[in-house]
């Protein structure tokens, strides 16, 4: 089975190229199967890692929750089944 974990947060006023910056740097041990990151208006950030081989409540990294000074509103996570 694979997942995917999506992982998005709105950056604070200003700081978008920060909050991207942040996301690029952080990483996960073991690595997933495939990341992608993207950006979007209102400077938001979504992080998707694909993890091959687990189940959906399977215990796998995930990125953390930034500094409160860069992001806007709490981070918003979720977890698919690929079907």
């Amino acid at each position: 089975m694979t997942i995917a974990l999506m992982w998005e947060a709105k950056a604070a006023d200003g700081r978008g190229a920060h909050l991207l910056e942040w996301a690029r740097a952080q990483s996960l041990d073991p690595a997933p199967a495939r990341r992608e990151t993207f950006e979007a208006a209102g400077e938001r950030v979504l992080v998707i890692t694909w993890w091959d081989g687990v189940e959906l409540d399977a215990a796998v990294p995930e990125l953390p929750t930034p500094e409160a000074e860069l992001i806007a509103r709490p981070v918003h996570r979720w977890r698919f089944r690929q079907v």
